[in-house]
């Protein structure tokens, strides 16, 4: 992966954790750049999840899949995020 989409993939995915967490960003741990990257990206992926309500369900996955809509199925962020979106559905009235 090239540096300037990594670094992209990380200012998204900084911006989404400021707006939708609202707690101080995670530490990470040493690591291949691209590998950080991701772990954050599925540690927020996780974390709006698990915050998920019926009332901002449809938030929460219009967030999540803004972080992954242009990547491959086979991108593993896309696929849990793919995951959640099936478990939020279940949960709540996204089918409404």
């Amino acid at each position: 992966m090239d540096a300037v989409t990594l670094r992209n993939r990380l200012v998204v995915a900084t911006s989404i954790w400021r707006e939708s967490v609202r707690e101080p960003l995670p530490r990470m741990e040493p690591g291949k750049p691209a590998d950080q990257v991701q772990q954050f990206e599925i540690a927020l992926v996780e974390r709006m999840m698990a915050g998920a309500t019926p009332e901002n369900a449809r938030e929460v996955a219009d967030r999540t899949w803004d972080l992954v809509h242009d990547r491959p199925d086979a991108d593993p962020v896309k696929a849990r995020v793919t995951v959640l979106h099936e478990e939020l559905a279940r949960r709540t009235h996204l089918g409404d």
